[in-house]
């Protein structure tokens, strides 16, 4: 049987989408897991279900003035009868976010995403790369160009639409996508 990966995000302008369709492709490499995405603003009931169903949750949000999403927030918070119940007890948990500027505090918001998987008795799996770009020698075309170890960072200018994002943001989404899924089959 697959193991199911549920990729639950907030974007704001499709930035964190394009994101969240690189984590997706990432999860995709790997055989025996299959990915779904499920944006917050559409959560009904019957994808819930889905999301309790799931052998791992990925969550994304843009980080907006130095902090998750007010809708992605808004999930957190409805999510709380299923950590009453432990509904996601030891499922495996990542996340990734994006803001305009290349610092823009988006730590802020993996931190956000890793205290609400600990709330829930998840395991928080990290990006799993060194940092890239910062030595002499490194470029902007390097994943994990951002350096986060907390999971995957993007950065995409304010006055440009998701098209104009940085390969390597991407690329570095898929790796954690890919992480994750791995860890699926393996077993974390």
């Amino acid at each position: 049987m697959s193991k199911q990966v549920a990729i639950v995000f907030h974007s704001g302008y499709g930035h964190t989408q394009r994101q969240a369709e690189a984590v997706a492709a990432g999860v995709a490499e790997v055989a025996g897991v299959e990915v779904r995405l499920y944006p917050v603003d559409a959560l009904g009931e019957s994808e819930w279900a889905q999301l309790d169903a799931a052998d791992s949750l990925i969550f994304g949000a843009p980080t907006y003035m130095g902090s998750a999403s007010a809708k992605f927030k808004t999930f957190m918070e409805a999510s709380s009868g299923r950590w009453y119940q432990r509904a996601w007890q030891d499922k495996l948990a990542a996340g990734f976010t994006c803001s305009a500027s290349q610092n823009g505090d988006k730590l802020n918001t993996l931190v956000e995403m890793f205290l609400f998987a600990q709330q829930h008795g998840m395991l928080w799996l990290g990006l799993g790369l060194l940092p890239g770009n910062n030595s002499s020698k490194g470029s902007l075309d390097d994943l994990n160009r951002l350096g986060s170890f907390a999971g995957a960072m993007a950065q995409a200018n304010a006055d440009q639409g998701a098209e104009a994002m940085r390969e390597s943001d991407l690329k570095t989404a898929a790796a954690l996508g890919r992480r994750v899924a791995e860890r699926l089959v393996r077993g974390a």
